[in-house]
């Protein structure tokens, strides 16, 4: 990875889920690296109109598919997501909420930092200059 492991707010980047276990790298943690074209940053709390929305742009989430032993996710489970597809869906109004501690700061030259944290589960005790930590 060539990235620092730095969340959105510029502290050491948290785990986001090991059940199920989540990452580019499968790791547990929405670490982005060279290799993740799709910059899977977003440590997201699916929701079910979210995973409908992604099943309509043709990533159903929800199948299992074991050849990858990946056991399809459920309403409720955290995932790394894509950052381009958070914001398409935060545009379509079904961006699901986000945990800024465990998303990772290159999601930010995608996503406003203030977007993420409308959506946040765990928003900043206070307010941010978001501006600074904007690429």
């Amino acid at each position: 990875m060539t990235n620092a492991a730095l969340n959105v707010l510029g502290l050491p980047l948290a785990k986001c889920s090991v059940d199920p276990v989540t990452g580019f790298y499968r790791d547990g943690r929405c670490l982005v690296g060279a290799e993740d074209g799709g910059v899977h940053g977003v440590c997201a709390e699916l929701d079910d109109a979210f995973l409908d929305y992604t099943a309509a742009q043709g990533n159903e989430l929800r199948r299992p598919i074991p050849a990858y032993d990946f056991p399809g996710l459920t309403a409720g489970d955290r995932w790394c997501v894509c950052a381009w597809r958070w914001r398409e869906a935060f545009e379509a109004g079904v961006a699901p909420p986000v945990v800024l501690a465990a998303t990772h700061h290159e999601v930010l030259r995608v996503i406003k930092l203030r977007d993420l944290i409308q959506h946040a589960v765990d928003p900043p005790a206070s307010g941010l200059d978001d501006g600074f930590y904007e690429f």
